[in-house]
């Protein structure tokens, strides 16, 4: 059963994440934290809030995104050069991307065994690691 999110607890996360809560930010954070897992583009973010009538512009939605993304409440998934798409689920999983629908869809850890780790530069310690498994337009 999908939980019950309110403008207060919108509030409390952003605050949580040191993200300001603007009036604008608050708003978009309602479409992407309603308690549903989904992958985004900035695009459908915008039209989503166009809808609503949130007044924003498209710039201010990729500015928001960066800044959830930047501040942990999202996971960019870069499907291409000029295509993204914002996770709102950011426990540790890795996704399928279409290229024929253009769709993204989880796919859980567990299902994926890495044996071998390669060093990093410097010795620094691993942030993430991401993998995208592409379907083929055919």
């Amino acid at each position: 059963m999908k939980k019950k999110i309110t403008k207060d607890s919108i509030f409390c996360l952003l605050l949580d994440a040191d993200v300001h809560p603007t009036r604008q930010r608050v708003a978009l954070a309602s479409l992407l934290f309603d308690g549903m897992k989904k992958h985004v583009t900035a695009e459908e973010i915008y039209a989503a809030a166009r809808k609503k009538r949130i007044p924003v512009s498209l710039a201010t939605v990729y500015n928001t995104l960066r800044e959830f993304t930047g501040a942990g409440l999202l996971r960019e998934i870069v499907v291409g050069k000029s295509r993204s798409y914002f996770d709102n689920n950011i426990d540790t999983h890795y996704h399928i991307y279409d290229e024929k629908t253009g769709k993204v869809q989880d796919f859980p850890a567990k299902f994926v065994r890495i044996t071998r780790i390669p060093r990093t530069f410097g010795g620094r310690k691993i942030k993430r690691i991401n993998i995208i498994i592409r379907l083929c337009k055919d």
